[in-house]
């Protein structure tokens, strides 16, 4: 349960999956979007979750492929995760990109731009049985949904 050290290609996939829409959402915040009164405690949970998850992703072995077993159950599960988030992000980005949109839900799953990603990587982890990475997504979890909630009810 605490993982093997190398590299995979599965995580990097994942970070991929997560980096490139994020990137291009650089250029492309909401209106009138502002981290301003984001609270710390919050935003300090989200980086070190961000940090150990993307560690986690990128340097356990244990979530490359190892044949098909029931355990690959989790990984598709993450995967499909990861494929409604790219989703939710091509909807986003084709809207007028207002707080309400970039806060959306997703399939019946609220702010799903923070919580899918959230989830994938926690199904992740029990797929490859890194108790680092599920430790690491519960932290982000905080964090990074936390704040879109904070924003979602607060409209900051």
């Amino acid at each position: 349960m605490i993982g093997h050290l190398g590299f995979s290609y599965v995580g990097l996939l994942f970070m991929l999956m997560l980096f490139i829409p994020n990137i291009m959402w650089a250029k492309r915040q909401p209106q009138g979007y502002s981290a301003e009164n984001e609270n710390k405690i919050l935003l300090m949970l989200e980086r070190v979750g961000e940090v150990l998850a993307t560690c986690c992703a990128l340097f356990f072995s244990d979530f490359n492929l190892h044949g098909i077993s029931k355990w690959s159950l989790w990984l598709a599960a993450a995967f499909i995760l990861m494929i409604m988030y790219e989703i939710w992000w091509v909807r986003y980005f084709k809207s007028e990109r207002k707080q309400v949109d970039f806060y959306s839900s997703f399939l019946g799953i609220p702010v799903a731009g923070a919580t899918l990603p959230v989830l994938a990587f926690f199904l992740l982890g029990i797929y490859g049985k890194v108790i680092w990475m599920l430790i690491a997504s519960i932290i982000l979890g905080i964090g990074h949904i936390g704040i879109h909630l904070q924003h979602f009810i607060y409209g900051f």
